[in-house]
């Protein structure tokens, strides 16, 4: 490490009698940002006169060096004087994280190699004890011979005994090395994913790492609190809800989460956690809108057959070769240059504004291009990459309840809650559970809402509103003086119940036939057209686009509508007219 310091210091073109002091920093903030966070590092440092060099040490090599940024604040008073960031290869885990996989990757090899010694004692005493019983059972004519004059020969129940006794050692080996055989594949299999845990977080074979050097020059000697800021990729966060519709009340609960993932190759251990909406990968501006150009298309040249014996050919293939690398090489260069412009000011776009804020669930921050969320309490999340639900903030919405129907294809009423977002902060696309009381009702996904913005929440159909549909009458006629003309009239019944205790909005839907050709009419008889509004001037009954007829019914409890849809449809007879049902 002190060869490392040392390196570092010539390599910041630092005075070498100058001392670097390591820093024992921790995190003690992120702002997570949809590609990106802003990682706050905080440590205590005791400054002497003069020029003082600090080392934050072990950050992430992916760290961008553009965002850095370094304050402090303590009894020293201290000038900036410079910070930097060296990349260093190292042979050792780059990250708390990847060395405790580490240690535990020993430790359970420690373990394989104990269950493995066990297991080799274990083979040990079974060849003993089968030993012993070949060597029991196996006598030569002198053994018998001494035996039948010294009256020790074996009985039966010694011979049981032996058997008995071998049977059950023999048992309890096979049963103990199976369970160790058992336990020591269970052990390899979390060795396996540990190193595929670790190898993700090592990355490369060579691994790196960044310090961070700030040099100051302390006017007042003392303690001082150093905080560096820079941001790093692979942190993320999505947005999530849960909806509660309330039904006595009329109101949706809504709650506001965040799912942050943090593959930054640090742990936020107890941090301040804000979550941000702003996009700094997109730049400041709006991107250049290039010239259209329109123009007469060239015809493509021939290629000429040459001669290899010309030279005028040679000179002309060389020519036209030369011109072509001119114009390759340009045109790299300026790619290039662009793809480095349009890479540093996405890097440069990476600090948050400071905005005004009032107290929810999370303090909430809004101006005119981004909101933040400040979680209120310390959050821990891994650099595992696994998602990490923080809630953001709970709000309560009046909510405006309707049912709606389409009886041609369905004789059943959904629910819908239509609400507002009278919060300060927008609600961003994202998945949302829907509870009707304490019953969950559907997975669906909530459209981003902004402030003042209206929307909409479907809640599955409700027995309580009984919808039914039939066909009175069809009647097909001639028409004209000369019966040249066909026209068919049709007639429906739409029912609707109310058999809720509560009064309810209903609204369904009905549609007329659109003709496409002047000689096929489309006449409505009920309901008569000065009873049909527009979307300019609504009715009960409202007309839109496409032949479709909206009614909005107000049932009382246990009231029962009935309404008439009648139309007919006139043609010529020699027409032959598709889609009549």
């Amino acid at each position: 490490m002190k060869h490392l310091r040392r390196f570092l210091l010539s390599f910041l073109g630092l005075p070498a009698l100058l001392r670097a002091t390591p820093l024992d920093s921790h995190i003690s903030a992120a702002t997570v940002y949809s590609d990106r966070a802003i990682v706050t590092r905080t440590a205590d440092v005791n400054l002497a006169l003069g020029e003082n060099v600090l080392v934050f040490e072990s950050l992430p090599a992916s760290l961008i060096d553009q965002s850095l940024q370094c304050s402090g604040h303590g009894a020293a008073s201290a000038t900036i004087l410079d910070v930097n960031a060296a990349t260093t290869f190292i042979d050792t885990a780059p990250n708390g994280r990847a060395k405790d996989l580490e240690n535990q990757i020993l430790d359970l090899a420690r373990q394989t190699g104990t269950l493995e010694d066990r297991i080799g004692v274990l083979n040990e005493e079974r060849n003993f004890v089968r030993n012993m019983l070949v060597s029991a059972t196996y006598h030569s004519a002198a053994d018998a011979t001494h035996e039948a004059a010294t009256g020790t020969r074996q009985t039966l129940d010694d011979w049981q005994k032996l058997y008995a006794y071998s049977e059950d050692a023999l048992g309890k080996i096979a049963a103990e090395v199976r369970s160790l055989d058992d336990r020591r594949n269970e052990i390899i299999g979390m060795k396996e994913a540990l190193q595929l845990q670790l190898n993700e977080l090592r990355g490369a074979a060579s691994k790196s790492i960044k310090n961070v050097t700030v040099r100051m020059d302390a006017t007042v000697a003392g303690q001082l609190e150093v905080s560096l800021k820079y941001a790093v990729p692979g942190a993320t966060w999505l947005p999530s809800y849960d909806a509660r519709v309330h039904a006595d009340d009329r109101t949706v609960e809504l709650a506001y989460y965040g799912l942050v993932r943090n593959a930054t190759g640090e742990d936020w251990n107890d941090v301040v956690l804000t979550l941000s909406t702003a996009r700094p990968s997109l730049g400041g501006g709006a991107p250049e809108l290039p010239p259209w150009v329109v123009d007469v298309v060239q015809p493509a040249e021939q290629p000429t057959v040459l001669s290899p014996f010309s030279l005028e050919a040679k000179s002309t293939i060389a020519g036209s070769r030369a011109r072509m690398n001119s114009r390759d090489s340009a045109s790299a260069g300026n790619s290039a240059n662009q793809q480095f412009l349009a890479d540093s000011g996405a890097m440069n776009a990476g600090a948050p504004a400071t905005l005004d804020t009032f107290e929810v669930a999370a303090a909430v921050q809004a101006n005119a291009t981004s909101a933040t969320f400040k979680i209120p309490s310390a959050v821990s999340v891994s650099a595992n990459n696994s998602m990490q639900k923080v809630p953001i903030a709970s709000t309560r919405l009046a909510a405006n309840f309707q049912y709606e129907a389409t009886p041609k294809m369905m004789e059943a009423a959904f629910l819908s809650a239509a609400a507002a977002n009278t919060t300060d902060y927008p609600f961003l696309a994202g998945a949302m559970n829907t509870f009707l009381d304490d019953t969950f009702i559907a997975a669906s996904r909530l459209k981003t809402v902004m402030p003042g913005e209206k929307f909409e929440l479907h809640l599955g159909a409700d027995e309580g509103i009984a919808v039914k549909r039939k066909l009175v009458n069809r009647f097909a006629e001639n028409t004209g003086l000369t019966n040249n003309g066909r026209r068919v009239t049709y007639e429906y019944l739409v029912t609707i119940t109310n058999n809720k205790k509560t009064a309810e909005r209903v609204a369904f839907k009905e549609r007329l036939p659109v003709s496409r050709q002047e000689n096929i009419a489309v006449k409505l008889l009920a309901p008569e057209e000065d009873d049909v509004g527009t979307r300019e001037s609504p009715k009960e009954v409202t007309r839109e686009e496409d032949g479709r007829l909206v009614w909005h019914l107000d049932l009382k409890p246990a009231e029962k509508r009935e309404i008439t849809l009648k139309f007919s449809v006139s043609y010529p007879g020699d027409v032959s007219v598709a889609g009549l049902e």
